[in-house]
């Protein structure tokens, strides 16, 4: 096991704890297993990775509309999907110390990838490996529903079973018909959705990674059947290019193949972008998926619940159920996942001393992530200047989420803003009420510019949107 990488996840988690991005769920009762909460600038920093989502697949795609739909859902779509007989993993127990894993990851930590078609038909052979914990003997796998169930009305009874939703996009495939008539679309398009999914994870772990709640952002393109193939590659495309554009380095990101027996029986192609993250030695792990789903949705949800979800062909006039092309991508795994590329240490010299240098913590992340977009600093708590400073930050925080800071020296707040990925900090210095100026310093280039308090807002239009 790589120290480095260990110790590089290890300080993230702690960066994100002290500096208020995630804490663990319910600490003060002792915390809840894999549970955890976004602070302050964690929820300005998802919020901001949702809506660089939604901007790029909805508000820029004129053939791509949003949908909410509800947590709570009928329980025969459950049923429909598959989810209800299909949607499980195989749970193993150590005879010994009690501990539970999936059998299929005790498997793949051997390099061995599970056939789900064979796991179907035979049960998973574990007689040559030991409980990784202690080294006692396995229990045979048995079947683990990974659908969290619930009850609606004051009754616990089988009539009251309801579930939460596993998956977003159940939501979407059942809503195709209202939203194909009440907006007046025509094939290809799409549906966009970001919600929340639970699962009942056997083994959850690696932080936010993987999580019994979590956040999905989720589209579902809906096209004629001899279209797919092509949809297919253009959003594969398109969602590596997203990464990218928001700052991860390429050479971090890769994409992979589901393997034939790894894929789903219905699935005509599934790929999914992994990213290489510090957990263990440097581990590739999934972060979004993009699946060719043919027409097996639609298809189930039209046999179970009566309704015609076919649409017509203009030319031809002949009936068809359209095939789906899903992009899938987690709220909550694209948030880490820009936190660990962002995350950087540089060495710097302490005080007048060349040969004295300390390490200090920069998050550089893209400028449409940044929970905070500029920090106001005054360079003295005292007036005139804290009013000064005041009125700058009055100015833009109707614009932008800023920060205003008068705590410490000045070099220990630029760190701070470093530490949480500010791209702009601004001093008002003792001569801007002569001048009309502030001193901008970017937290990339460490250049200062001198601006005028008037043209600021301006300024940092331009710069915010390079």
């Amino acid at each position: 096991m790589s120290k480095t990488k260990d110790n590089k996840m290890e300080k993230i988690v702690s960066l994100c704890k002290r500096r208020g991005f995630i804490f663990p769920s319910s600490e003060i009762y002792g915390g809840f297993a894999s549970c955890y909460d976004y602070g302050p600038l964690g929820v300005e920093l998802k919020n901001n990775v949702k809506k660089a989502w939604w901007k790029t697949m909805v508000q820029e795609n004129s053939d791509v509309v949003g949908l909410d739909s509800s947590i709570l859902m009928h329980p025969k779509i459950w049923e429909a999907s598959g989810h209800i007989e299909g949607f499980t993993d195989p749970l193993v127990d150590c005879k010994s110390c009690k501990r539970r894993f999936r059998a299929d990851h005790l498997l793949e930590g051997r390099g061995i990838k599970p056939d789900l078609e064979v796991q179907r038909e035979a049960p998973l052979d574990l007689t040559t490996i030991k409980c990784p914990e202690c080294g006692g003997e396995l229990t045979a796998p048995r079947t683990f529903n990974l659908l969290m169930k619930t009850y609606i009305g004051p009754v616990e009874d089988e009539s009251a079973l309801a579930y939460l939703r596993g998956e977003t996009c159940q939501g979407i495939y059942v809503n195709f018909p209202n939203v194909l008539e009440s907006q007046r679309l025509k094939l290809p398009f799409g549906i966009a959705q970001i919600g929340k999914a639970f699962r009942n994870e056997i083994t959850p772990g690696n932080f936010t990674f993987r999580t019994r709640e979590f956040e999905q952002m989720e589209m579902q393109w809906f096209c004629k059947p001899e279209t797919a193939a092509k949809y297919f590659e253009d959003w594969r495309a398109r969602r590596m290019n997203w990464y990218l554009k928001l700052g991860v380095d390429k050479d971090a990101l890769r994409w992979r193949e589901h393997a034939a027996g790894e894929r789903a029986f219905y699935a005509k192609a599934a790929w999914d972008i992994e990213m290489k993250f510090p957990f263990g030695d440097g581990e590739w792990k999934e972060v979004a998926g993009v699946h060719n789903r043919g027409d097996w949705d639609l298809s189930r949800h039209s046999k179970f619940s009566g309704a015609d979800l076919s649409v017509r062909d203009e030319v031809t006039k002949e009936k068809f159920i359209p095939y789906i092309v899903e992009t899938s991508d987690g709220a909550d795994r694209a948030t880490l996942a820009f936190l660990v590329n962002a995350y950087e240490e540089v060495e710097t010299r302490s005080g007048d001393d060349e040969a004295k240098h300390e390490t200090e913590v920069v998050l550089r992340l893209h400028k449409d992530l940044a929970p905070i977009k500029a920090a106001v600093l005054p360079l003295s708590k005292k007036e005139p200047l804290s009013a000064q400073a005041r009125a700058v930050f009055d100015r833009l925080k109707t614009r932008w989420q800023c920060q205003y800071d008068e705590t410490g020296s000045i070099g220990k707040r630029y760190r701070r803003q470093d530490e949480i990925g500010t791209p702009y900090c601004i001093t008002v210095d003792f001569e801007t009420g002569t001048d009309q100026a502030v001193t901008v310093r970017d937290r990339d280039t460490m250049q200062q510019d001198r601006i005028k308090v008037a043209e600021l807002s301006a300024y940092l239009t331009e710069k915010l949107a390079a």
